[in-house]
């Protein structure tokens, strides 16, 4: 029988123990598995721990009758005298690697995540882009709001934001969400006016976004509905670049990113406030 305790991991490795073992309670996990399963096991946590913590305890034949294994950095498991302790000890100084071939992988990877980066950098303009629906189906939904901040080339910045009115009664969670009630939406502009608004704000500037494939299936139905025409921009997905340099976040939700990042957003879900947002996100990237 083996019991598993984890903290602070990634959900996926939360998912993948499942497999083998019942999860009794957030984070602790038991199994019954033989010695070859439990040992393969934990390296796979090993692997895929992260940022988190696993400990790992186990029947043997000793005098307790278990032993265990742990990730933590502050406590080392040592045998005293055929009894398994946990002896705290100080936090090691990071050593800087770079011989291994996990080291040269996570350079390549690094060097790959940095080269996609600097494709932003090569230009200093581009338009970072958000839009608010009442759905998540362009076909069926509508585009309520549209938020972008564009930086020329000589780095100034200029924000664009329209509501849009819509023809669709705006689901509850959605106004609850986006602060937009039908109310408000009533007022807003006809959207074949703001398209062509945003059309020449945009220009042949590269679209930067965050999950950008979503704002653009909604932007290209919208465009094709109203048969205005929208150019072929170069599109930088900043969600993409994120899972390469971050891979063990809890979760890849925009709100999760801008913490790890250390960006407030004050008014998540709201379009303008959203592309400023995801604007210092790409900023932030490009600096580190």
């Amino acid at each position: 029988m083996i019991v598993i305790t984890l903290t602070k991991v990634p959900y996926s490795l939360r998912g993948d123990l499942t497999k083998w073992c019942q999860e009794i309670q957030t984070g602790v996990y038991v199994g019954n598995v033989n010695a070859r399963i439990r040992d393969q096991l934990w390296e796979r946590i090993k692997r895929n721990v992260g940022n988190g913590e696993a400990t790992l305890v186990y029947t043997t034949n000793n005098e307790l009758g278990y032993t265990f294994r742990t990730t933590r950095r502050d406590h080392l498991v040592v045998d005293y005298d055929g009894i398994p302790l946990m002896k705290k000890v100080a936090a090691k100084k990071t050593v800087k690697h770079g011989f291994s071939k996990a080291a040269r992988y996570h350079k390549a990877r690094k060097f790959k995540s940095k080269k996609i980066v600097n494709n932003i950098q090569k230009r200093k303009e581009f338009i970072v882009v958000d839009v608010e629906t009442t759905g998540l189906d362009p076909e069926k939904d509508e585009i309520i709001s549209i938020g972008a901040v564009k930086r020329g080339k000589t780095g100034q910045k200029e924000s664009f934001f329209h509501i849009i009115e819509c023809s669709k009664v705006i689901p509850p969670a959605i106004q609850k969400l986006t602060g937009l009630t039908n109310e408000i939406v009533e007022a807003g502009e006809p959207l074949v006016k703001v398209l062509r608004v945003f059309r020449n704000f945009i220009g042949d500037e590269r679209i930067v976004g965050y999950n950008l494939r979503f704002d653009i299936e909604f932007l290209d139905y919208a465009f094709k509905k109203v048969k205005l025409e929208r150019k072929s921009n170069e599109l930088v997905d900043l969600l993409a670049i994120v899972k390469k340099k971050n891979r063990f976040l809890d979760n890849y939700k925009l709100d999760t990113v801008l913490q790890a990042y250390g960006i407030e957003n004050k008014q998540p879900h709201q379009a303008l406030e959203d592309a400023k947002a995801t604007f210092q996100l790409a900023e932030k990237l490009m600096e580190n």
